[in-house]
């Protein structure tokens, strides 16, 4: 009698075909897929290190930058306390206008909801491109795949980009929101120069800020949400992240050894420090 076929899950392979088809997660979605693929279940070793969330009525410091003139020493305060007790904070009346942010996030939408065909072209593995559809760099060190569909800009790096780069779907709403997220970045930047009490040109003439990335986000509907996650647990490798997040919300930070969920405020930002900042 002869043994039964033992079949082994080759987890590499299985990544490649899904690179390879360059349709991404909505892919899978439009395809009528009704079980995740094992690429995106988590395995036992994320799910024990899971934290527990923290009660209702806890939230991130929330900092009002409107009257920098008048209230510029309470605000250097107000960053300086948040970046050091949380790390994160959103900020309101930061300059730009909600119909901007609304836009942002539609493109977004706009660009991953398009034809297939349209978006392979900016599916490439030269990461120096400006504009790439291939984010899933982690997944060939052993960790289960986000169910997220990414685009990257690389908007100034540190040359500005021509605009020729970027997607018809999206480039002009891009081009202005990249250029807000530039005045608001060096804002930034003097702020947390003056909460460290130094000059408020001192980070700036490190050139933390001379690289502005955009990175655009989209989380198809999934069959088994409990098997899988939109992103990772995860700390930011750069200076600071300037995050808009749509109203459906989902995000969460760590605070003292929880999970705390981070409440969509319509127009708000939430701000990171990054690793660099932080060391």
């Amino acid at each position: 009698m002869e043994a039964p076929e033992v079949l082994t899950y080759d987890r590499n392979q299985e990544f490649k075909t899904f690179e390879d088809a360059k349709a991404g997660v909505k892919g899978l979605v439009d395809a009528g897929i009704e079980k995740v693929p094992q690429m995106f279940i988590r395995k036992l070793d994320e799910l024990a290190q899971d934290l527990p969330v923290h009660d209702e009525g806890v939230e991130i410091p929330l900092i009002d930058i409107g009257c920098m003139d008048s209230r510029r020493e309470d605000i250097v305060d107000e960053i300086r306390h948040a970046s050091m007790t949380w790390g994160f904070f959103q900020l309101s009346n930061h300059g730009i206008p909600l119909t901007v942010t609304k836009e942002m996030i539609q493109s977004v939408h706009k660009f991953h909801e398009q034809d297939m065909e349209v978006k392979k072209q900016f599916y490439t593995k030269d990461h120096s491109a400006k504009f790439q559809c291939d984010m899933y760099l982690d997944v060939y060190k052993g960790k289960s795949a986000d169910w997220r569909d990414t685009f990257r800009c690389l908007f100034s790096s540190p040359e500005p980009i021509n605009p020729h780069e970027l997607p018809d779907i999206c480039r002009d709403i891009m081009l202005a929101y990249g250029k807000y997220i530039i005045d608001l970045g060096d804002a930034l930047t003097e702020l947390f120069s003056e909460a460290l009490g130094l000059r408020k040109d001192h980070l700036k003439g490190m050139d933390c800020n001379q690289s502005l990335a955009i990175n655009g986000n989209y989380y198809p509907a999934c069959p088994e949400p409990e098997l899988t996650l939109g992103t990772k647990k995860h700390a930011d490798p750069a200076f600071f992240t300037i995050l808009l997040q749509d109203h459906i919300g989902g995000l969460q930070v760590r605070h003292q050894n929880y999970w705390v969920n981070v409440k969509p405020i319509p127009g708000a930002l939430i701000v990171n420090i990054g690793d660099f900042l932080q060391v």
